[in-house]
């Protein structure tokens, strides 16, 4: 678990728990909407899965914020 705070962040730091998990010998990433991928052969394998899946979100447009 991560208790650190990022920068810009003010209060208590929130609950954070790893992205990367382990099923049998098949290692998995999370994201924040609940997304499960994987199954990958290592956790460095699901570490540059995340990193593609990362650089894939930046390149979507941003949604209108509601209000």
């Amino acid at each position: 678990m991560d208790i650190q705070r990022r920068h810009g962040e003010e209060g208590p730091a929130p609950f954070r728990s790893s992205r990367f998990f382990c099923v049998g010998s098949k290692w998995y990433f999370t994201t924040r909407e609940g997304f499960d991928s994987g199954p990958f052969a290592s956790r460095e394998r699901a570490e540059n899965g995340l990193k593609r899946f990362l650089n894939v979100v930046r390149m979507l447009p941003e949604e209108p914020q509601l209000h």
